[in-house]
């Protein structure tokens, strides 16, 4: 991670039925709230970006709520990166002019790794955040699309040197056997892809603000959570107030 940029910390809205819910390992999904509510308490709080995943668009073969992203922008003025169901780069551009700063792409990415250039090319690097879903399977490390249903062949280390090398701008890793757990990140994924020049997004476990610390002392570049933002739980700036003071470089 380079020493000039700051640690972020993202909030995730996932997004079914245009309202936000939260599981445990993508399942026994609950009611949330509102996304658009959501959205402006999290930038209120102090969060660095974003995160808004439709997590049945795919799976159900269908696009992303389009007037909910519009709705969100609206209302923000940290980036805000947009998933869910893109397939193309018409799709991308839609979402784009809707207010999104970046899209993320997971199953398309998969099936079809081409659209990493186009949009890289298209919209540059900064724009294009891949998705990675994996899930320890005793002792194989297992790929998923379609919001965590199908597992693919593909292998972790080829994938994420792959979407460094086709021009995308992130990685949001998500450990699906973390997420929801409340168990910490899994800081283990990031020593097989730190020396790619890309910026990784720890996704999947988070409970308290030691493991922020944890994951960013690990080397990952930014940390996503939900359920613990959602619950009340904590409030962003009491995250990074602590981290800021276990030496961090936080924006406060």
């Amino acid at each position: 991670m380079s020493s000039e940029l700051m640690s972020r910390i993202i909030p995730c809205l996932d997004v079914d039925n245009g309202r936000v819910v939260k599981g445990t390992q993508f399942v026994e999904l609950r009611d949330m709230g509102d996304p658009v509510e959501l959205a402006i308490e999290y930038e209120q709080q102090g969060a660095d970006e974003l995160v808004f995943l439709d997590i049945s668009a795919s799976h159900e073969k269908r696009p992303t709520a389009l007037k909910t992203v519009t709705r969100i922008a609206e209302h923000l003025s940290i980036p805000f990166t947009v998933g869910g169901g893109l397939k193309k780069l018409e799709d991308v551009k839609s979402f784009l002019d809707a207010g999104a700063d970046k899209v993320a792409l997971n199953t398309t990415a998969i099936y079809s790794p081409e659209i990493i250039d186009q949009v890289a090319h298209a919209y540059g690097s900064q724009c294009i955040v891949v998705a990675i879903d994996i899930k320890q399977e005793q002792q194989q490390r297992a790929i998923y699309s379609h919001g965590g249903r199908t597992k693919t062949d593909k292998e972790f280390t080829q994938w994420s040197h792959e979407v460094a090398e086709r021009g995308a701008g992130e990685i949001l890793l998500t450990a699906m056997h973390k997420d929801g757990t409340g168990s910490g990140f899994d800081c283990d994924l990031i020593d097989e892809i730190s020396a790619l020049n890309i910026q990784v997004i720890a996704s999947g476990g988070a409970k308290s603000e030691q493991d922020f610390l944890t994951a960013f002392n690990a080397g990952y570049d930014a940390c996503l959570a939900a359920g613990m933002f959602h619950s009340g739980d904590y409030k962003i700036q009491e995250i990074k107030s602590y981290l800021k003071s276990q030496g961090v470089n936080v924006r406060i």
